[in-house]
């Protein structure tokens, strides 16, 4: 059962203006009947202005008037008609204010080590505006002679974690690692080459290139020529 945003004046205000039970009170706004007792009696909640449910439509004037003439009844509160919350849009991330002095560091840092990134990167990591981020890196921010290069995770601007996502992710878009395939990630050779391209080499053929075609061999091409048989037959005398 949803209880109202403020239990402990609302139930002050059912106490000063309703004839309810402290059951019903208690039920209603999630507190111990003994509690509403209490601040009843002046023990608890002493001074609390109360807060009336029906403006904040939680109950409505009916409701309320049955549950006075039947003191079993439990008060059911009203539906919300409020609209729900918005999803923050996406962009640069807040940066408090104790904070956002140590930005320009951050970037000069990021800038000087991970030139990779791109300007959209590093105003999400460090929560701060394109523009100043190009002026740091011309030399043209109006305290670039202050500005001393320090890491961002130490300033307590990003987290470690999200500093290496969008390191990898830049590195990938840059060609210096290859992005993972559907066989899982691929290294990069140590030459430039990919792993998965044949290598040929010199007087051995290509994977890809069909065997010559094999050839007849015979006794003399292996052995060489036999010599001449001498003539065993038998001669006769003249």
């Amino acid at each position: 059962m949803a209880h109202p945003l403020m239990p402990k004046a609302t139930a002050v205000w059912l106490i000063e203006n309703t004839a309810l039970t402290f059951t019903q009170i208690a039920d209603f706004s999630g507190l111990h009947e003994l509690e509403v007792q209490a601040i009843a009696d002046g023990e608890v909640s002493v001074g609390m202005h109360g807060l009336s449910p029906l403006d904040n439509g939680e109950l409505t004037k009916q409701e309320i008037e049955r549950c006075q003439d039947d003191a079993t009844a439990v008060l059911q509160m009203c539906k919300q008609t409020l609209p729900s919350s918005k999803k923050r849009p996406k962009g640069a991330r807040y940066t408090p204010v104790s904070k956002r002095q140590d930005r320009p560091d951050a970037i000069a840092w990021l800038v000087k080590n991970y030139p990779e990134l791109s300007d959209a990167q590093i105003s999400k990591l460090v929560g701060t505006t394109k523009p100043t981020i190009t002026a740091v890196r011309d030399r043209k921010h109006w305290n670039s002679a202050n500005i001393k290069p320090q890491n961002p995770v130490g300033l307590g601007l990003c987290k470690g974690a999200d500093l290496e996502k969008y390191v990898a992710i830049a590195r990938a878009k840059a060609g210096t690692v290859h992005a993972a395939s559907d066989s899982g990630n691929v290294a990069i050779a140590p030459d430039g080459m990919h792993p998965r391209h044949p290598v040929v080499m010199p007087g051995i053929a290509a994977p890809d290139e069909k065997p010559a075609a094999d050839k007849e061999f015979s006794a003399e091409s292996v052995f060489g020529p036999s010599p001449a048989t001498e003539d065993t037959s038998d001669t006769k005398d003249s």
